[in-house]
């Protein structure tokens, strides 16, 4: 039998072993994170102030795993198109994918794409756009194809507008010019005489309109904030061409493949979270990137509903287009159209041209 002196010293030696053996350590996971744009681009900025702290502080509600974040961005590992390379061939674990640049590999991103003037709400796209991925395979499957996990898709623009070197005031002073763009907003000239596309990165078009390489430059407001276009594109024709999802978080799917179940989860979450916030400021900072673009010197002159009507008509059919090859290749892009215009239309968005209707112009 223990006595009660006895028992008090034993509990008395546990007590003070457990104040003074340390805690299980958590166990470290690295992930580098990849972009080519440069850290002050909106989204590559928030995966740092917000992805990142976020990710961190759910991990230390269990303190079973903490991440060692090494971040490299501005073309330090890959230019801004190459992410997506970067990430399949592992050197970067994790990556935010400039989709527009891909349209071979990930047709099915191009979906916000090919439906403009419908709406320009960051959220309303992004939500849309994501939730399409959940429920068809088809753009999970392109990314594992390419040696990736898909997180989510963000819209990181309230909408594509056209800045221009000179004045500008309604469609028929695009006649004849060259406009710089990239990817699928390209082909939203073909309905403009004489009009002609120019292909570029966003880091790219300062000085393609500054050398006279081209007269417009298809981009955001935030963006041309960002990047000055003020002081070569002093003109902004407000088109509301739409909101765009350009940005995908994937991962590489070997570095996936050896994470633990609760990392995951917290990643899956967290990316969610990201696309919400991203797309939320994207909104915010639409009007004063407007007024800081006039404080520039820079002058918005709103371009007429007869003349967007007639642009959106003036186009090929560029959303049928866009189905059909996915149908052709044995994916549902009709159905994935009719669900992503379906979703816009029942958060208060119609099209001002019903992309699901009739062939292509």
């Amino acid at each position: 039998m223990i006595n009660i002196r006895t028992k008090a010293a034993a509990l008395g030696l546990l007590a003070a072993t457990a104040l003074t053996t340390p805690a299980l350590a958590a166990e470290k996971i690295t992930a580098v994170v990849i972009d080519g744009y440069p850290a002050k681009a909106l989204w590559v900025q928030e995966f740092t102030d917000f992805f990142i702290p976020e990710v961190d502080k759910r991990l230390a509600e269990t303190g079973n795993y903490e991440m060692e974040w090494q971040e490299s961005y501005g073309g330090s590992i890959v230019k801004p198109g190459g992410v997506l390379d970067g990430i399949k061939l592992g050197l970067g674990d994790i990556g935010v994918v400039t989709t527009i640049f891909h349209s071979s590999k990930l047709p099915s991103q191009a979906i916000s794409a090919v439906t403009p003037f419908v709406a320009a709400d960051s959220v309303a796209v992004a939500r849309a756009v994501d939730e399409i991925a959940k429920e068809f395979p088809t753009m999970q499957k392109e990314f594992e194809a390419q040696n990736q996990v898909y997180l989510a898709t963000g819209v990181v623009l309230d909408s594509y507008q056209l800045f221009s070197k000179n004045e500008i005031a309604s469609l028929k002073d695009i006649e004849g010019g060259k406009v710089a763009g990239a990817g699928m907003n390209l082909r939203y000239l073909e309905g403009i005489p004489d009009a002609a596309g120019v292909r570029g990165g966003l880091t790219d078009f300062y000085n393609m309109v500054q050398t006279g390489m081209t007269d417009f430059a298809l981009l955001w407001p935030e963006a041309a904030q960002t990047f000055k276009m003020a002081e070569v594109a002093p003109y902004m024709l407000k088109a509301d061409l739409g909101a765009v999802n350009t940005k995908t978080i994937t991962v590489n799917k070997d570095y996936w493949d050896g994470l633990p179940d609760e990392a995951k989860g917290v990643l899956q979450e967290v990316a969610v979270l990201y696309r919400d916030h991203v797309a939320g400021i994207a909104m915010e900072r639409a009007g004063e990137s407007m007024d800081a673009y006039v404080a520039a010197g820079g002058t918005i002159v709103e371009l007429s509903p007869e003349d967007r009507a007639a642009w959106a008509e003036a186009m090929p059919n560029i959303a049928a287009e866009w189905a059909k090859e996915l149908d052709d290749a044995g994916e549902p892009g009709t159905e994935m159209l009719n669900a992503y215009l379906g979703k816009l239309r029942d958060a208060g968005y119609a099209p001002v041209r019903d992309w699901t209707a009739g062939p292509t112009n």
